[in-house]
């Protein structure tokens, strides 16, 4: 970063240069101000610092065609000759900062420091602005480390290919999105996605919901019911939480991957398939099949091309081109404006453990662009200091920790109530009642 430092009377600039020089600043001291704009494009990584009365253009002329050039470069204005008058002008017509003459050396290294600070945040949000773009963000794998350049190529390698695959990765890793992006990116990109949660049906609808079903099958059936696998043809089936699904329909599962035919409930006839499927999971498949809970042939059937999806904590190089993308989307859909990225906060992302990955990360994104804090620390988190307010009723105090605890266990499973309620210990009314009571509704925590 650099510090371009314009001013006429060259003592003046050579007392500012060194001031600025012994504070560690790069900093180049020009005369003529004609020849200070040449160093200036959209990429220059440093600020203007300029007198503002000079022969043949003042600072106020330069200040109009640096924002020509730039408009988010800052100029700070120094003058001998300053009143309130001069001032507001500064920065009505855009100026950083107005600093009168002669200015104390303190002053000017903290305002410099200051505009720097400032400069770097504009570059690297165009940086990432740019990468996003680059990348065709919405709905695409974002990031740049080599794990998500790997992950990208298998996608692009997998996306033509006539195999079912299994994605393996922790909850909040955007399993639906690669999935997706498979389907997208081949041949089956024009028929159905269809996606499935295994873990968030009840066991007496879930054969429905993937079969199908004919009127008078069973009680209540009173029309035909085209099922998921059959609305999916010549798409992609999407299976998520594969290691939820009941042992006996993961006996008709293998049979459809195996044969590509299906039969609705309560019908004789066979219906020919051509989808692709895809599973997910978070789990071992061969450990819950050494121990008895999932088919071991039905494992092995998947398991032709498995995809490991990487944790976030692995990728941090990738949370602030993430969290570009998530704030700009959050700040759009709350028509707010989007809060600039401070370097202290992008450094306590990225030190971040993470544990409910990419999900976590836009969840905080969301915080931010409403303008609660950093968005790490939960909403009201913080306690007052004794004697500052008065105390919260015991009651209210337990119901707000209460509705965080519910927040980040839906989190952490995805928004899958019956796993949540097992983690918590509570029954599954139970927790219903209190995301109800708290406002919470689990499309909120679904993952992408």
């Amino acid at each position: 970063m650099t510090v371009l430092l314009i001013d006429d009377d060259p003592e003046v600039l050579d007392s500012s240069r060194q001031t600025l020089e012994l504070e560690g600043f790069s900093v180049q001291a020009v005369t003529d101000p004609a020849a200070a704009l040449v160093r200036l494009g959209s990429s220059w990584p440093g600020v203007v610092v300029t007198d503002v009365r000079m022969p043949g253009m003042d600072g106020f002329a330069l200040l109009e065609l640096v924002r020509a050039a730039d408009a988010e470069v800052p100029v700070v204005l120094v003058t001998g000759h300053g009143d309130i008058a001069m001032a507001m002008r500064a920065v009505r017509e855009g100026a950083y900062d107005f600093i009168e003459k002669p200015a104390e050396p303190d002053h000017l290294v903290e305002v410099v420091r200051r505009a720097l600070d400032h400069r770097g945040l504009v570059l690297e949000n165009r940086r990432l602005r740019a990468q996003l773009a680059e990348g065709g963000a919405e709905g695409r794998i974002i990031g740049r480390s080599p794990a998500v350049e790997r992950l990208r190529a298998t996608v692009a390698n997998l996306a033509d290919a006539e195999v079912d695959v299994l994605l393996f990765g922790e909850t909040g890793t955007g399993k639906e999105l690669v999935a997706r992006s498979l389907h997208e990116g081949g041949r089956r990109r024009a028929g159905n996605f269809v996606a499935l949660n295994c873990g968030a049906m009840p066991d007496s609808i879930i054969e429905s919901e993937l079969f199908g079903h004919e009127p008078g099958a069973f009680t209540g059936a009173q029309g035909r019911r085209i099922g998921k696998l059959e609305h999916a043809a010549a798409g992609t089936l999407f299976l998520d939480e594969i290691e939820s699904m009941p042992m006996h329909l993961q006996v008709k599962l293998l049979r459809v991957l195996q044969e590509r035919v299906i039969e609705r409930i309560g019908a004789n006839r066979t219906i020919p398939l051509d989808l692709r499927v895809v599973a997910a999971t978070k789990v071992d498949l061969l450990r819950l099949a050494a121990e008895g809970k999932f088919r071991e042939d039905l494992y092995y059937r998947l398991n032709v091309v498995t995809v490991p999806l990487p944790p976030l904590r692995e990728r941090r190089e990738d949370v602030a081109l993430l969290f570009r993308h998530f704030l700009d989307a959050a700040a759009a859909r709350s028509r707010r404006t989007v809060p600039p990225l401070d370097p202290a906060m992008l450094a306590r992302l990225a030190a971040h453990g993470w544990p409910g990955n990419v999900r976590e990360l836009r969840n905080v994104a969301e915080r931010v662009a409403l303008g609660l804090g950093d968005g790490l620390a939960p909403v009201g988190a913080s306690v007052p200091m004794a004697g500052t307010a008065e105390i919260e009723p015991l009651a209210d105090q337990l119901d707000r920790v209460e509705k965080q605890l519910i927040e980040d266990a839906l989190a952490r499973c995805g928004g899958r109530v019956g796993e949540t309620a097992e983690r918590l210990g509570i029954t599954r009314k139970t927790l219903y009642l209190k995301m109800r009571h708290h406002g919470l509704n689990r499309d909120d925590f679904t993952e992408e």
